[in-house]
C-alpha cells in the first residue's frame, strides 16, 4: 500500500519478488484519469494554496479506495509505505483481517501526520533515517533503520557523458542558492522538475510564474533521472535539513555517476573521494566540479568503483532481504 510518488514502489515490490514474495501493489493517491486530476487540483490543491485544510477531504478519497483493494486483495502480510492520509477505517480494516503489518517511511517523521502514540500502534516502523531510528526507539517504539536503494533493472547504464552538471529534484532555498551561484561562476549546469521549468503548463500546476536563472527541464520519469545523473559530468546532491540520505544517494553511483553530496554520514555506504564526492561548502563543491569538467581519467574511476559499491550492497533487493530478515526473526 503506497503512495505513486515518482514510481518507487515498483522498484520496492520487484526487491521482494526477487525474493520470491507474491507481491500485488496499490498506490492510495493515485490520480490516472484526467477527472481524477481534475478533482485533485480543484478541490484538494487549491484550497491548500488559499490556507484551507483538505486533509480530511483526501483522506476520506484515499482510504475509501485503499479499503476497496485490501478486500480484494485479502494479502497475507501488508507493507504500508508512507499512509499518513490513510485513515481509520483502514487501520480498523487491517486489524479485522488480523495480517501482519509494517510501516516504512522513507522521508522525515515531520513530512508525515502520524504521532507518536499512532506509531506505537503500527509498529515495527522502518524509517530511512537512523536518527529516526534511535529517535522513536527513545519513546518506546519498535523502530529499525531501512536505508533507501537503488534499481538497478530502471535503466540501462549510460555509455557516453555530458560535460554538464545536473541536478534532478525539487525547488528548495538552499538548492536553489548553490546552483544560481554555479551558474554565475560559468559553470554548465542543468536542473530538472517542474519548479524549474518555465513552460506555461508548470508554472500554472506549480502555482509559481517565477523561476530563478538556472536553465530548467520539465519533470522527467525516475528512469530518465537515472539516465541523467548517470550522464553528467557530475550530479549535484544536496540535502537541506534531512534526516536521511536521499534516494539519490544511492541512484548517482548506481548508475555509475559523479555525485557530488553534502552529507558526510554518506560514508558509511560509500567512500568519499574514491565512491563519491563529498563537500563541506560551496568553494569545495566549485573546486569538485572544475575538476569533474577536465579530469576523465579521474571521474572514470569513481564511476566504475561508485557503480560496484551500489551493486554489491545497495539495492532495494538488498534492502528487501534486510526486511525479510526482520519479518523471519522478529
Amino acid at each position: 500500500m503506497t503512495p505513486a510518488f515518482h514510481g518507487y514502489y515498483r522498484s520496492i515490490a520487484d526487491g521482494f519478488r526477487q525474493l520470491d514474495y507474491t507481491v500485488t501493489s496499490y498506490c492510495y493517491d493515485l490520480y490516472s484519469s484526467a477527472t481524477s486530476k481534475l478533482r485533485n487540483k480543484i478541490m484538494l490543491e487549491l484550497p491548500q494554496r488559499v490556507g484551507i485544510s483538505t486533509h480530511d477531504a483526501r483522506s476520506r478519497w484515499d482510504t475509501q479506495r485503499a479499503v476497496d483493494a485490501l478486500r480484494s486483495v485479502r494479502p497475507g502480510r501488508v507493507l504500508v509505505i508512507k499512509g499518513d492520509s490513510l485513515g481509520e477505517e483502514f487501520w480498523s480494516e487491517l486489524d479485522s483481517m488480523g495480517v501482519p503489518v509494517t510501516l516504512w517511511l522513507y522521508d522525515d517523521l515531520e513530512r508525515h501526520r502520524y504521532s507518536f502514540d499512532s506509531l506505537s500502534r503500527l509498529q515495527p516502523v522502518l524509517t530511512y533515517a537512523r536518527s529516526e531510528a534511535e529517535r522513536l526507539k527513545e519513546v518506546g517504539i519498535d523502530a529499525r533503520y531501512v536505508p533507501n536503494a537503488f534499481d538497478p533493472s530502471l535503466a540501462q547504464l549510460p555509455t557516453s557523458w555530458r560535460n554538464e552538471l545536473v541536478f534532478v529534484g525539487a525547488k528548495y532555498p538552499n538548492r536553489t542558492e548553490i546552483l544560481e551561484r554555479l551558474v554565475r561562476d560559468g559553470f554548465p549546469v542543468r536542473a530538472y522538475g517542474r519548479q524549474w521549468s518555465r513552460h506555461p503548463y508548470d508554472r500554472l500546476r506549480t502555482w509559481e510564474l517565477r523561476r530563478p536563472s538556472i536553465p530548467g527541464e520539465r519533470d522527467i520519469p525516475l528512469a530518465e533521472a537515472y539516465r541523467i545523473q548517470g550522464e553528467g559530468a557530475g550530479a549535484i546532491n544536496i540535502h537541506g535539513l534531512q534526516a536521511g540520505l536521499s534516494m539519490r544517494t544511492f541512484e548517482i553511483p548506481g548508475m555509475g555517476g559523479v555525485q557530488f553530496i553534502d552529507r558526510p554520514d554518506v560514508a558509511e555506504f560509500y567512500d568519499p573521494g574514491t565512491e563519491v564526492l563529498f563537500y563541506d561548502s560551496y568553494d569545495e563543491l566549485r573546486e569538485l566540479a572544475q575538476r569533474a569538467l577536465t579530469d576523465v581519467d579521474w571521474t572514470r574511476s569513481i564511476r566504475q568503483r561508485a557503480r560496484e559499491r551500489s551493486l554489491a550492497h545497495h539495492t532495494f533487493r538488498h534492502r528487501a532481504e534486510l526486511v525479510a530478515g526482520m519479518w523471519r526473526h522478529g
